[in-house]
């Protein structure tokens, strides 16, 4: 008798190994602090703020979550310095084992824009499906379905416009999953694009991945090519280096201070503009990250 099949990944994390591993903890983009607290009755808060650092404009947003896991329940309200409220309510497993339903609503005050977003989402052994409507665009239906088996994987997603009654968005993935590896290919934006990663954990201590995208519709043609590594110094920091085919070398510095206390240093570099004191629209840029939770 075969052992029983995992849940796999869902749509959006087909890939995710290799997608974390070159996008995560790069922070060039200017200097963010996060604050996170939990207290006794189960509601955590969550303020985060960034400076641009080429604006010099700076954003944030403050979020409180309360769980209660005895009934499977979230409510999560945000609000960000642009006037954005966002509202999250999710109940998992309570009408049916492996269903969760999530109702996300968001208002712009500003602007006077509404958005609501009601979900499914069903897990079983071997299977990883998703249904969303969101009702004030379109309103437009979208489902994915994810199958897995002996660790391969089979994806697609489609989207519906109920006004219009047509399919406007469809794509399809396939990837195969182990503990030390793993591979994807999609077909994205109506099969127009394709992409293939690669996640390779080459050691407890060292881990390698790579990405290519081909765009058919882009008029450069070519295929777009990153690579990147990440090393742990010891238990407690770990580097990151990824470069692509257009010469942006980007590196990254994280290292746990304390328990609850993390820092983080990233740095771009423009690699065929290294000769020049400052360039115009440099590529050149570096940052800061720092987290702090209770």
């Amino acid at each position: 008798m075969s052992a029983p099949q995992p849940v796999p990944p869902s749509w959006k994390d087909i890939g995710k190994s290799s997608n974390d591993l070159l996008s995560k903890d790069f922070h060039f983009s200017g200097t963010q602090l996060e604050v996170k607290t939990a207290t006794p009755s189960n509601v955590t808060f969550k303020v985060a703020g960034i400076r641009d650092a080429k604006s010099a404009l700076i954003n944030g947003d403050i979020e409180a979550k309360y769980t209660d896991k005895a009934h499977g329940l979230t409510f999560t309200q945000s609000w960000t310095t642009s006037n954005f409220l966002r509202s999250q309510v999710e109940l998992e497993n309570q009408i049916a084992k492996g269903l969760k339903l999530d109702l996300s609503t968001g208002l712009h005050a500003d602007k006077g824009q509404k958005t609501a977003l009601v979900n499914a989402i069903y897990k079983q052994p071997g299977l990883h499906t998703r249904a969303f409507l969101d009702l004030f665009k379109g309103p437009t239906f979208t489902a994915d379905t994810v199958l897995g088996r002996d660790g391969f994987l089979l994806g697609a997603e489609a989207s519906y416009n109920v006004t219009e009654g047509k399919v406007t968005h469809y794509a399809a993935a396939v990837g195969f999953s182990a503990p030390e590896y793993a591979v994807a290919v999609h077909g994205l934006k109506n099969l127009s694009t394709f992409a293939a990663s690669y996640y390779h954990k080459v050691s407890p201590d060292v881990e390698a991945g790579a990405k290519a995208v081909y765009d058919t519709s882009s008029t450069h043609k070519g295929i777009s090519l990153e690579v990147g590594t990440k090393t742990y110094l010891d238990a407690a920091a770990f580097i990151k280096a990824k470069i692509n085919n257009h010469g942006i070398l980007a590196l990254g510095y994280t290292q746990a201070l304390r328990p609850g206390v993390k820092a983080s240093f990233g740095l771009a570099l423009d690699t065929q503009k290294l000769n020049e004191a400052s360039p115009s629209g440099s590529a050149h840029k570096v940052g800061a990250s720092f987290v702090f939770e209770a």
